[in-house]
């Protein structure tokens, strides 16, 4: 099994932090390494995801998984479960009023070692994504200065 993960504090709720992270349309407009997001997030739903860094190969996955202020998972990969891409986006709200963002995608199954060969190092992408989100997710709660 190969994994990617990457974590970071947000000075936000986790009702700010999900609000950002459900809106998948709004994704190209931080740095999340997204170019578009096609679909909605929804249990069973489908969506397609073109990385900046992968561009002729979208990622298409299906929303797995869904608890409000707290997961979303997604699961992509071959027929039969000769490969699967599992990706969580894990919300960990804290006692101070900020959140910690986990993403983290595990490939497993027999025909993984081939998948990994094809799959460049997320771990980067998944770093760039936490701090747009961050960034978006902290705008959203400053106050103006009076």
């Amino acid at each position: 099994m190969r994994s990617f993960e990457a974590a970071i504090r947000i000075d936000a709720d986790a009702g700010r932090v999900w609000a950002v992270l459900v809106d998948v349309g709004g994704w190209r407009d931080w740095n999340s390494g997204v170019d578009r997001v096609e679909g909605r997030v929804a249990l069973g739903e489908p969506l397609t995801l073109y990385a900046t860094m992968i561009r002729d190969r979208p990622f298409e996955v299906t929303v797995t998984e869904i608890r409000p202020g707290e997961v979303m998972r997604w699961r992509a990969g071959l027929p039969l479960g000769l490969a699967e891409i599992d990706r969580t986006y894990h919300l960990d709200g804290q006692e101070d009023g900020s959140t910690v963002l986990t993403v983290r995608e595990d490939h497993t199954g027999p025909l993984a070692r081939w998948l990994d060969r094809t799959t460049p190092d997320l771990n980067p992408s998944f770093r760039q994504f936490c701090e747009g989100l961050k960034a978006r997710a902290e705008r959203r709660t400053a106050h103006p200065a009076g």
